[in-house]
């Protein structure tokens, strides 16, 4: 792939799929439109991480706060989204996971995001994890109330866990437990912050923000993030 080596390449990259919105604006279309174009990036997208031997990828479809927008709108996004994964599920070629607060999300779409996953567990490629309802914030609320529900049922008080409570135990009850930190993360549209995604994971990840928005993110621009990456000298906080 032009020079870059395959051991110098993330296992796991993270993207914000941004400017969907911003996009259609510009052309004078409505917001379902760019959300459709945008989907329908998704499936080329995950080819290009296939072609490079990337282990994860995990895509913020739909955030929390995203969630505070009109009710028609978030309708029209929750179904683009439904069928994307689906689409997805039905080409069998990469593992899906569904990672965020699912209780915030209407019965209907959950429904078909977890048999979206069921339909591809036995897939032995990359496994790509589905960020729905997701805001980090609130990722690790939902993981200490785990972790704190946990302990309780083993009998302990509330003292005995403040004692005893590690970064590892939070981590274990994250949406994304058991899985490495994101590498690298991509950010479309030009924006220079992390509105919230994977909070608790970025300690040590690279960014990457780059101009495009998402519907006109090209192959180019994906091996643009690559060199970049393979080009920084990670020193993981040491």
């Amino acid at each position: 792939m032009g020079g870059l080596g395959s051991a110098d390449l993330p296992r796991h990259i993270g993207v914000m799929l941004d400017g969907n919105r911003r996009w259609a604006k510009e052309l004078g279309r409505n917001a379902s439109f760019g959300h459709r174009r945008g989907a329908d990036k998704i499936n080329e997208f995950l080819t290009w991480c296939d072609e490079v031997g990337v282990q994860l990828v995990t895509l913020w479809l739909l955030s929390t706060d995203n969630l505070k927008r009109a009710r028609e709108e978030i309708d029209t996004l929750l179904e683009i989204i439904a069928a994307a994964v689906e689409r997805l599920a039905a080409a069998h070629t990469w593992r899906l996971k569904t990672v965020g607060n699912l209780q915030m999300l209407p019965e209907p779409f959950v429904s078909r995001m977890e048999a979206a996953e069921s339909k591809t567990s036995d897939v032995k490629g990359m496994q790509v994890n589905i960020a729905v309802g997701y805001g980090g914030r609130q990722e690790i609320t939902d993981a200490v109330r785990s972790l704190l529900a946990e302990q309780a049922t083993s009998g302990k008080t509330l003292a005995e866990v403040a004692r005893s409570i590690k970064v590892d135990d939070i981590t274990d009850h994250l949406y994304t437990k058991g899985q490495p930190d994101p590498d690298l993360v991509i950010r479309t549209s030009g924006e220079q912050r992390m509105s919230g995604f994977m909070l608790w994971q970025t300690v040590h990840t690279e960014l990457y923000f780059c101009e495009a928005y998402w519907p006109d993110f090209r192959k180019v621009d994906f091996l643009r993030a690559l060199r970049d990456y393979t080009q920084r000298e990670r020193r993981l906080g040491r």
